[in-house]
């Protein structure tokens, strides 16, 4: 299992919104492994650049890129995370974003859930475009 915790935990019996709130946090984790390793730099200066990656519109637009790449049980657990009624949509973005965003971090979740890191890495590297500049 390729997970931090070892506790039994089937991710098919979850809510598409109980594997959002797992997969918001892979995907940031992700995205601070990448910037960290990218540079060593002032943390205020890892956190303004994080925020161009973790934020709805962002996240809506990687959609697209990886899309066609998913496979159909991919897309049910994206579309089952978009679909997902939620009580608020935080400001400043658009309902659509949001729920596109809500989406991949369900994706997410679900992945990390069945230890599938080999397939978050090659859906994090078709979002990025540039690959594993971790280990230039």
């Amino acid at each position: 299992m390729n997970r931090f915790l070892d506790f039994d935990c089937n991710p098919n019996d979850l809510s598409p919104l109980t594997l959002a709130f797992i997969g918001d946090c892979v995907y940031e984790l992700f995205v601070r492994e990448k910037l960290v390793c990218q540079a060593n730099r002032p943390v205020n200066k890892l956190n303004g650049e994080k925020r161009n990656w973790v934020n709805a519109s962002f996240q809506a637009q990687s959609v697209a890129k990886i899309y066609d790449e998913l496979t159909p049980q991919e897309i049910d657990i994206f579309r089952r995370g978009r679909n997902a009624r939620t009580k608020n949509t935080p400001k400043n973005m658009s309902v659509s974003d949001y729920h596109y965003a809500t989406g991949l971090e369900a994706l997410f979740g679900y992945l990390y859930l069945c230890g599938n890191l080999d397939r978050l890495r090659q859906l994090f590297y078709i979002i990025t475009q540039d690959g594993d500049d971790c280990n230039e």
